[in-house]
């Protein structure tokens, strides 16, 4: 399987239309902050990890995984 790394808007919900590719992208981001309210420095971390960890299972494909952390590398 050659799956590359998205990098263009890729959100979507199913039955949902969004007038903006990058709509649904702003909606998930405010839950991202939402999720870190009231949270310690070290629980914040440990929220991204496990959510790092439980996305990165989800994508399952290594190549696309690492093609996402030389990615995020770059662009630090």
């Amino acid at each position: 399987m050659n799956t590359v790394l998205k990098t263009d808007p890729n959100f979507h919900e199913a039955g949902r239309r969004f007038f903006r590719d990058f709509s649904p992208g702003d909606e998930f981001y405010e839950k991202l902050i939402d999720a870190h309210n009231g949270l310690s420095d070290e629980q914040s971390e440990a929220l991204n990890a496990r959510l790092i960890l439980l996305l990165a299972n989800h994508i399952g494909d290594l190549q696309v995984l690492r093609e996402a952390l030389q990615a995020a590398q770059q662009s630090a």
